[in-house]
């Protein structure tokens, strides 16, 4: 008989207490079920709250035109695609959907995938070769680190947003170089709500010979006179070379994308597994998406109102006391700086009817730990007012404001 081993592959999940605890605190701070929603406001247990922790930026999942484009998809395709792009998951509304991206991103091609993290893990995994060097901001999202330790190219990290640093990890490897180099960022930074330093990346590149790739999940649809993202937002779009996004936010649906040159876009095509392998974006949510492009295109006014509801939230944030980071998008945090506090904050927050999601390690740096808020264009002025009220009153009765 074989010796008993001394570690058990379960001995890890019996030995995990942290839910447990902060449950038995009154202060769990996560899967809230939701039992209605209408965008700006939704029902828990029977119970309204003001929603400022979605990224529901432009408010189109509850856009009627976004709604019945998905019923009629469904009543013409069917509830999903039961299968891959590679075989009988590829339906007219996918190719047309890429289409409609690329011209509207001013690339080539587009390729979409059936979630925005599926997209990072697929698309850097599958460009990313033995001899290749991927450089990548170390608040990058999950999903871009994956992606990157799914490949085969060696990982070099550059603190967030430091530009020196980028050019001595760059420098440094040039010597003996033999593949290719990758630079990978957030175009907007998904917890504290800053952009990449797209200007000096893109100045980066050229000089080293680095292509960039840039996830726009937080910035399509919101930055640019045109809603393109922060390539367009810096007027660096012709020195970027793949942009990547999601549906899940402004596009109030599901999925993800990747657009670039055309030859790029059919190596990915053809390498990338987390799209061969997986079953294809179902008709409603390809159709939402296409329309929700349509409202995007046409009603820039939404990205309009979507700013000014978060400079006024912003700015009544910060004159309450808290410092809100570097943020410049609908992406509002407020920093706490310890974990319990945060959460703590968040419970009397959740009590006061206000539905806000405590962000804490490693998800931000040890000692970043932050309530983040967002806002979005459909917010009422009279929802924003009630919003920040909620904040101070809860903020001065836990004495974290004055």
């Amino acid at each position: 008989m074989a010796n008993k081993p001394d570690m058990d592959l379960f001995d890890k999940c019996s030995s995990f207490h942290r839910s447990e605890e902060l449950k038995k605190m009154g202060i769990y701070p996560y899967f809230h079920p939701i039992g209605e929603s209408e965008g700006t406001e939704v029902q828990i247990d029977g119970k309204r709250f003001l929603m400022v922790g979605s990224n529901n930026y432009l408010g189109l999942t509850h856009d009627p035109r976004v709604q019945q484009a998905a019923i009629e998809a469904i009543h013409k395709l069917g509830s999903g695609c039961t299968g891959s792009r590679f075989l009988n998951g590829t339906l007219e509304l996918h190719e047309e959907l890429e289409r409609r991206l690329a011209s509207f991103l001013g690339k080539d091609a587009a390729l979409v995938f059936t979630t925005g993290f599926q997209t990072n893990l697929g698309v850097i995994s599958s460009l990313a070769g033995r001899q290749d060097t991927i450089f990548t901001d170390r608040e990058n999202h999950a999903s871009i680190m994956d992606g990157c330790r799914l490949g085969f190219g060696e990982i070099k990290k550059f603190r967030h947003n430091d530009m020196d640093e980028l050019r001595k990890v760059l420098e440094a490897n040039q010597a003996g170089r033999r593949g290719g180099q990758l630079i990978v960022v957030d175009g907007v930074f998904s917890m504290l709500g800053d952009l990449a330093n797209l200007p000096k990346i893109t100045e980066l590149a050229a000089e080293f010979g680095a292509r960039i790739l840039v996830d726009d999940a937080h910035s399509i649809g919101i930055l640019g006179k045109s809603g393109r993202g922060t390539a367009e937002h810096f007027n660096v779009e012709d020195k970027v070379d793949l942009i990547l996004g999601t549906f899940s936010k402004s596009f109030g649906s599901i999925g993800g994308y990747v657009a670039g040159d055309a030859s790029v876009i059919d190596f990915i095509k053809h390498h990338a597994r987390s799209m061969i392998f997986s079953a294809s974006l179902p008709p409603a949510s390809v159709a939402a998406t296409l329309k929700a492009l349509d409202i995007i295109e046409a009603e820039p006014e939404r990205r309009t109102r979507l700013m000014q509801n978060a400079n006024f939230l912003r700015t009544a944030i910060q004159e309450l006391g808290f410092d809100t980071g570097p943020s410049q998008t609908p992406i509002i945090p407020i920093l706490i700086g310890d974990q319990e506090a945060t959460f703590h904050f968040w419970k009397k927050l959740y009590e006061a009817g206000l539905f806000t999601n405590p962000v804490t390690a490693p998800a931000v740096p040890p000692g970043m730990d932050l309530i983040r808020t967002s806002v979005m264009a459909t917010h009422t002025m009279a929802q924003l007012e009630e919003i920040r009220d909620i904040i101070g009153d809860v903020a001065r009765k836990l004495r974290l404001v004055a």
